[in-house]
């Protein structure tokens, strides 16, 4: 401060100099000013900026504390959907409309798309009209025959019951008495007509008549005998009685009307009972097959998820395709792609598989979203390894659970890190605390105004922070910055018990 007020005399006494050379007011006070900023300036370094950069150059200690440390292990991973699907008929058909587009979330059984179903709709008609023909029959076959059935299947086995005992007991007497009567008619005919026969024939010798009219007696002669001849048979026939052959014959007509009564009194056997019950379940099955054939046209979302891609529009021909079907031949067929809810998929190194707990929490970082965490949980631990460019891992599937704003997408990177314990109430110091000495890992501690390099052994290291397993009793103070001129060589500390 003295050589700094000898400074500012001299430069008074040399303004006052330059005064008694007429120099204007204006010139010394700009000359005054500057002098009075430089003065100001020395003064702020000497005072404030010299004594910060030389604290810069003091070391600097920590104390040695007790804490609690997550033990993580870390893996990469993507962003894949749980289940994937190609959305595809049972059968081959035209799209008739499409309900949704790419990217549209759909819930469970939502109908999608619908298929043309015109020619299963006439089948369905068909299979109704021959289950309503089966149902009628089987239900006739239930209710039995009508009471009018019946009775005319008792009248015409009275019919011919009263056929049978006509036959039996012959022709009456006065039957053959009117055939013997119609006989003597006959012959009593016969005689007149021999009687005109011969005398037309005397006649005719005697030429009083033609040839014609005798040839007409003659006629009527012959007709006569002819009559006579057919009553005999006719009076024979009565007298005789009826053939064995016409009896036998209205027997038969007779037990089969009695069979005919007994089966319609009886109702129907229960082999046409089951029959009947067969031909209605057959026609029901055929509606059945042909209505879900018609329900398989309406296309609905097996689970919740989004439409991913679009393969078909209305009016296009589909056929129904594998769900794990990629190629374009076999996608271009399909009517869309179908994906569920995301999950991370990670590849955890074998060394590190044995720690991994299902329902274990994970934290996910994408690189899409720098500064941004995500929880998820472990659901799956796949059973069988992977072998990459000679790295052996293995397949872990991790749930979402703090992702409602849907921000990672199928296909994005992830960072992941497996909560797989916590080290607790250990003695941990700054990682950039260690160094390495005379082949040993260890700190430096300050004992008053000593730096001694002490030996550790290191174990966990999380946030920043290594576990110490031995060399250090919790009580130190040690260095993580060291004085001007003197820096040791600081080495990565090997890991222990994590990663």
């Amino acid at each position: 401060m003295t050589s700094q007020a000898s400074q500012q005399s001299l430069v008074i006494k040399f303004l006052k100099e330059l005064g008694k050379h007429k120099i204007t007011k204006l010139l010394l006070r700009l000359i005054i000013l500057s002098l009075v900023s430089g003065g100001a300036y020395a003064v702020y370094h000497q005072t404030i900026v010299m004594p910060r950069q030389e604290a810069k150059h003091q070391a600097q200690t920590v104390a040695v504390e007790r804490l609690s440390l997550p033990i993580t292990i870390a893996a990469n991973g993507t962003v894949q959907p749980e289940k994937s699907i190609n959305v595809s008929p049972k059968t081959a058909g035209v799209l008739k409309s499409l309900l949704v587009k790419e990217g549209d979330r759909v819930k469970q059984g939502q109908i999608l798309a619908y298929m043309d179903d015109s020619n299963l709709q006439g089948q369905l008609i068909e299979a109704q009209g021959r289950l309503a023909a089966a149902q009628a029959n089987l239900q006739q076959s239930l209710a039995g025959n009508r009471p009018e059935d019946i009775a005319q299947t008792q009248e015409q086995l009275t019919e011919v019951q009263a056929n049978l005992q006509k036959l039996l007991a012959g022709n009456r007497p006065e039957d053959i008495a009117q055939a013997q009567a119609r006989l003597n008619n006959a012959l009593a005919q016969l005689q007149q007509a021999e009687d005109d026969f011969r005398r037309n024939q005397e006649l005719a010798n005697a030429g009083a008549i033609s040839l014609q009219s005798l040839n007409q007696a003659r006629t009527t002669r012959d007709s006569a005998q002819a009559q006579v001849m057919e009553v005999q048979q006719a009076l024979a026939l009565a007298q005789a009685g009826p053939r064995s052959e016409e009896v036998a014959q209205a027997r038969a007509q007779v037990r089969q009307k009695q069979q005919a009564l007994a089966l319609a009194q009886a109702g129907p056997r229960s082999e046409e009972v089951a029959q009947a019950r067969a031909q209605v379940t057959q026609a029901q099955g055929a509606v059945q097959t042909i209505q879900a054939q018609i329900n398989d046209t309406v296309i609905r979302a097996a689970f919740d998820g989004a439409i991913a891609r679009k393969f078909a529009d209305p009016g296009a021909f589909v056929t129904p395709t594998t769900a794990g079907s990629s190629v374009s031949s076999a996608t271009s067929s399909s009517i869309m792609s179908l994906v569920a809810n995301n999950q991370v998929v990670a590849y955890v190194a074998e060394s590190n598989i044995s720690q991994i707990r299902l329902g274990q929490e994970v934290i996910l970082q994408a690189d899409a979203y720098p500064r941004k965490t995500f929880a998820g949980q472990v659901t799956q631990i796949a059973t069988q390894s992977i072998t990459q460019q000679n790295v052996t891992s293995f397949e872990v599937k991790i749930v979402l659970l703090s992702d409602a704003q849907q921000l990672l997408r199928s296909g994005m990177n992830v960072n992941v890190e497996f909560k797989v314990g916590e080290l607790k109430n250990a003695l941990v110091v700054p990682t950039v605390a260690i160094v390495r000495q005379e082949n040993n890992t260890g700190v430096f501690v300050t004992q008053g105004n000593r730096t001694l390099f002490t030996p550790i052994v290191t174990g966990v290291t999380a946030n920043h922070k290594t576990e110490v397993l031995s060399g250090l009793k919790g009580e130190e103070r040690i260095f993580v910055s060291f004085p001007k001129g003197f820096r040791p060589q600081s080495m990565v500390p090997t890991l222990g018990r994590g990663s």
